[in-house]
């Protein structure tokens, strides 16, 4: 592959974000982007910027160009060579030993129930109290469990998986270089690399069905399961956790709304899509060209790193009408959330079972008279990956 580039391709044009303004509200400058320079090489990221839907969409069919194999990325650097980073026969090797546990027959048949089990137990211990924050005390331990479980981590607990998923998330995306992230990295990567050995030894004797398991029994190396649980576990975490969070702030914020889904519960699955568009948990996708390509009106040369804005790209107004707005009754357009071709996210039925089908309604039926808490000041943080820190609520405690 080419060596990376570190400037601006010719003819590109050049565009200032600052970084903690991304991180308060991305979608501004997403939406400049889009109307001026739909491809935009910006100095503070180090790559260009591809913010259009069509253009996202064309660049995820063309593997062969728009490669994976991204030299130098941060995902690289946080967990080592993985199955995201790879393109082609290497990628279907990897997907083909660890996606089996994930499709949704086994989704329903092996994790259903044991996702209930967990969903009912979270809410059985904050029931009484009448208040809490439901990122921290509720959906980030229930993702955390319910990936345990499909995982095969038995030797971890959720809040082990959930550490982990944090400090590795902020390594990936470490573009300010924080020394502090880089360490916190390390140490969760070196716990998830000893719990997965202790675990493929065991299953190599006894299959139980979980990802580590088909990926013994499909012949994967032990470093490559290493490195696959330790990308399975960043996203396997924050994008449910974040989906769930957003999704139920804004039905709460809206009434009407959820009076409509909470009387016909086949609208949680249209909730999911809407959510899932409207604040993308994972915001972009690195990519590195393989040779010389025209897109939005600008040859880029081999080598030019660019990142794939998909949180852009669901709100690319050619494409969804209003779409800076919550409607869960907008005409149906694919949303690019969890990507798309060869890479579509492994996990999208594991998140959209355990929201949709089991969080979402026993927290709103649960939950008496559920409301925001209105002295709590949540909000939504980040652009390379995106959710509520907090989301503090009240209800009518038994």
């Amino acid at each position: 592959m080419s060596t990376p580039t570190t400037e601006a391709a010719p003819g590109a044009p050049v565009v200032d974000l600052d970084l903690t303004e991304l991180r308060r509200d991305p979608y501004p400058a997403y939406a400049a982007l889009r109307r001026t320079a739909p491809l935009a090489w910006v100095p503070s990221v180090g790559r260009h910027l591809l913010t259009r839907y069509d253009d996202i969409v064309h660049a995820e069919k063309l593997p062969e160009v728009f490669s994976s194999r991204e030299q130098g990325s941060l995902l690289l650097r946080t967990v080592g060579p993985n199955l995201l980073r790879e393109d082609g026969p290497e990628h279907r090797r990897l997907r083909t030993a660890a996606e089996p546990p994930t499709r949704p027959r086994q989704v329903r048949d092996l994790w259903a129930g044991a996702f209930a089990k967990n969903t009912h137990d979270l809410l059985e211990r904050i029931a009484g109290r009448g208040e809490a924050d439901l990122i921290a005390d509720f959906a980030e331990p229930l993702a955390a469990a319910n990936l345990a479980l499909v995982l095969g981590l038995r030797n971890a607990t959720a809040d082990d998986i959930a550490e982990w998923s944090r400090a590795m998330m902020a390594a990936n995306g470490n573009y300010a270089d924080d020394p502090d992230v880089w360490l916190r990295a390390e140490r969760a990567t070196g716990a998830i690399e000893e719990a997965v050995a202790e675990i493929a030894e065991a299953v190599r004797r006894e299959p139980d069905g979980s990802v580590i398991s088909s990926m013994v029994h499909a012949g994967v190396e032990l470093f490559e399961i290493q490195n696959n649980v330790k990308v399975i576990i960043g996203g396997g975490v924050n994008e449910p956790r974040d989906v769930f969070g957003v999704g139920a702030q804004a039905l709460l914020s809206r009434p009407d709304v959820r009076d409509r889904v909470l009387a016909d519960p086949a609208l949680w699955k249209r909730v999911f899509e809407e959510t899932a568009r409207w604040v993308s948990p994972i915001g972009l996708y690195p990519r590195q060209l393989v040779q010389d390509y025209e897109i939005a009106g600008v040859t880029l040369p081999a080598g030019s790193r660019v990142a794939l804005v998909i949180a852009s790209g669901n709100r690319d107004e050619s494409v969804f009408e209003r779409a800076d707005e919550f409607d869960i009754d907008r005409p149906h357009r694919a949303h690019l959330a969890f990507g798309g071709g060869p890479h579509f996210c492994m996990g999208a039925w594991v998140a959209r079972h355990e929201v949709s089908a089991l969080a979402w309604p026993l927290v709103f039926s649960r939950l008496n008279g559920l409301r925001l808490d209105d002295g709590a000041e949540d909000h939504m943080e980040g652009w390379v990956f995106r959710g509520l820190t907090s989301l503090h609520v009240t209800w009518q405690a038994a």
